[in-house]
């Protein structure tokens, strides 16, 4: 069984897949997953900095647009949050709320898809792919609410629960590599980065087309290295400094991968604990991207703790 050896969809999403010539490959992988037809006409971008001290951040790997006028966020994330639950909610209510124009009746407010691909294990279950929608049902008659029949008209959907934000949980870790069906074999390509000759998945022949490592130019392959290369050395010193107990400040819950847990208070308790990982993981040769979102400290803040510190 010949195998190509292809980049990882999350270093794509963010670089390779924002071309309009490889939008193919997104509308084949959310397809496979809605189980609808996607078709992708814009990327648009979401707030990434804070409106204020007390508001959170809304970073979103790729946000796009499809022929029906629906949003979608993907995300990519590997590391473990206890609060990642809400952090899907927040995404989902933020973007609402982002392109609803002010005045507008609320017949505007745009469907949302949020999509999750995690490396992580979220909640209890055994399944690795999980599909999250709001839907309304009798406490008496146990029936399930339908939108009124002129509403159906007016919206072209039956259920509210086609109106409301739907959210994709994949824990790529739990795929067992057996796929057995189309969107399984995109799921196979989200863990091993690798494809068999036989997967016929809407989408993955474009991506054994643009994606394969020997392909790119030395420029890109390079650049990908040293995304490989900061992945490995984040997730190094988050493991040694949990060992050694760098990461301190109020955090509620254990601490796995990622700084997990609800940070609570301001900067000043966001900051506490944190400084040190930010100078080492300066000096480790780090992204100051990279370095914000292992810390979740904005970038500024990330840039003055260094100067502070006769950094950057």
């Amino acid at each position: 069984m010949t195998k190509r050896t292809l980049v990882s969809f999350d270093w794509a999403i963010k670089r390779l897949l924002r071309q309009k010539a490889n939008f193919d490959i997104l509308e084949g992988f959310l397809t496979e997953l809605i189980g609808e037809e996607i078709v992708i006409l814009h990327l648009l971008e979401s707030e990434s900095n804070k409106e204020s001290e007390e508001d959170k951040f809304n970073r979103v790997d790729l946000m796009c647009e499809n022929d029906r006028k629906e949003l979608i966020i993907i995300e990519v994330q590997y590391y473990a949050e206890i609060d990642y639950f809400q952090r899907m909610l927040f995404g989902t209510s933020k973007v609402i709320t982002e392109y609803m124009a002010e005045g507008n009746a609320y017949d505007q407010v745009r469907k949302v898809y949020s999509v999750n691909i995690l490396y992580f294990d979220l909640g209890q279950g055994k399944d690795y792919v999980y599909r999250g929608k709001m839907e309304f049902s009798g406490i008496h008659m146990e029936d399930e609410l339908l939108l009124s029949a002129h509403q159906q008209q007016i919206f072209n959907k039956i259920l509210p629960a086609q109106l409301f934000p739907e959210y994709f949980i994949i824990k790529v870790n739990n795929f067992d590599d057996v796929a057995k069906n189309s969107l399984d074999e995109w799921i196979y390509y989200l863990k091993n980065t690798e494809l068999p000759d036989r997967f016929k998945a809407r989408g993955l022949k474009k991506v054994e087309e643009r994606l394969i490592y020997d392909k790119m130019d030395t420029t890109t392959r390079q650049q990908y290295d040293q995304f490989l290369k900061d992945v490995k050395i984040s997730k190094s010193m988050i493991d040694t400094a949990k060992l050694e107990g760098k990461l301190e400040g109020k955090l509620e819950g254990k601490l796995e991968g990622k700084l997990e847990g609800k940070l609570e208070g301001k900067l000043e308790g966001k900051l506490e604990g944190k400084i040190e990982i930010i100078l080492s993981s300066y000096d480790a040769g780090l992204s100051i991207d990279l370095i914000s979102t292992i810390t979740q400290i904005s970038e500024d803040e990330v840039m003055r703790i260094l100067k502070e510190h006769g950094k950057g």
